[in-house]
């Protein structure tokens, strides 16, 4: 095991939260067309699962796809956001561009 790990995690925590902002829905329009948002569970830590993508831990990533923890958005989400003129955090881990509802 990398004796650095931790500070590692720390470092792309840090940096994935710097990152992070909140942005109004309309302005992430282009990308949910693209199809490169996902959306994730408000019971769930934005920057942690940002760090679980950015550094390719697709075991948990599955995991929380199959949970339900994280989705792909969809037609009836981005409408509802549409409508509310939602805002809503967000960070970009390329190709994707994972958001949470504003608490």
């Amino acid at each position: 095991m990398n004796a650095n790990a931790p500070a590692e995690n720390e470092d792309i925590r840090t940096k994935l939260n710097r990152e992070t902002a909140k942005i109004s829905w309309e302005e992430l329009q282009r990308f949910y067309a693209a199809g490169s948002v996902v959306v994730v569970s408000a019971e769930l830590d934005l920057i942690v699962v940002a760090e679980l993508f950015s550094t390719d831990n697709s075991a948990a990533v599955t995991q929380l796809l199959e949970s339900g923890g994280i989705v792909k958005a969809d037609d009836r989400q981005a409408e509802l956001w549409h409508q509310q003129q939602a805002n809503v955090w967000a960070v970009v881990v390329a190709p994707w561009v994972l958001v949470q509802a504003v608490k």
